[in-house]
């Protein structure tokens, strides 16, 4: 596998639960790790001890390179309800880099497969939406070729998420969920994110797990995002531009 140029599904203290770590520290982590990017995307404000409005208002002023690495400021946004809400409003998610909508256990109840779906299907309208995050979760089952189809419609990333797929994850065995997403964005010819969801600095730019399960799936390197910091940014840039 290749060098992994960036992370950008990355936790701050400001998530409120498994991290104590700065921005800064999360910035020398990467360094570390040999990272070009890094993305904050701390929890919206309905996660418990989620970062609060403010916080995410304030990330326009934020340093836009830290100890050399070029810096992205996002947030991992909860999805409310069937209706695919989010728990932080347009003006402000208009202003960040990105956005990961991801669903919640603590925030919304797994429904049947058909209301999962569309939950997510609701989410992936909303314009500011970048990415769907952890949609492996075998609590929430899914159509994927629905997830798959409305991703590429709407120019949405997919995340095979590292921390999912770590031997204690605490969203089940989700290797044959993460295989159906690969296959099927390979069989579309679909780019994926590889995200390592870590909360503080131990398992920034940590993707192990979700490199053995590409190797497994022998998905083609071209559609690994991670590979490319400069093509993600410039992915990220044609979206503002729709």
């Amino acid at each position: 596998m290749e060098a992994s140029e960036f992370d950008i599904h990355t936790h701050t203290i400001a998530s409120g639960h498994a991290s104590t770590a700065t921005i800064t520290d999360m910035a020398k982590a990467a360094v570390s790790r040999n990272l070009k990017l890094l993305g904050i995307s701390d929890h919206g404000p309905a996660t418990l001890g989620g970062g609060r409005p403010s916080y995410f208002r304030n990330l326009n002023y934020a340093p836009r390179k830290r100890l050399g690495v070029e810096m992205l400021y996002g947030a991992e946004v909860n999805i409310l309800d069937e209706n695919g809400s989010l728990d932080l409003e347009d003006p402000i998610l208009a202003h960040l880099d990105y956005v990961i909508a991801s669903i919640h256990k603590p925030v919304k109840k797994p429904g049947t497969k058909e209301e999962n779906t569309r939950t997510y299907l609701n989410a992936m309208k909303n314009p500011y939406v970048t990415i769907i995050g952890h949609c492996d979760d075998v609590k929430y089952p899914v159509d994927y070729l629905a997830i798959v189809r409305a991703a590429m419609e709407h120019q949405i990333l997919l995340e095979i998420n590292n921390s999912s797929l770590s031997p204690d994850g605490y969203r089940g065995d989700t290797r044959f969920n993460d295989l159906m997403i690969l296959n099927l964005c390979r069989h579309f010819h679909y780019p994926i994110l590889l995200s390592s969801d870590s909360h503080g600095t131990k398992h920034v730019g940590d993707f192990t797990y979700a490199q053995e399960l590409l190797k497994k799936a022998d998905f083609p390197k071209s559609l690994v995002l991670n590979n490319s910091a400069s093509e993600f940014q410039a992915f990220l840039q044609k979206r503002k531009r729709r």
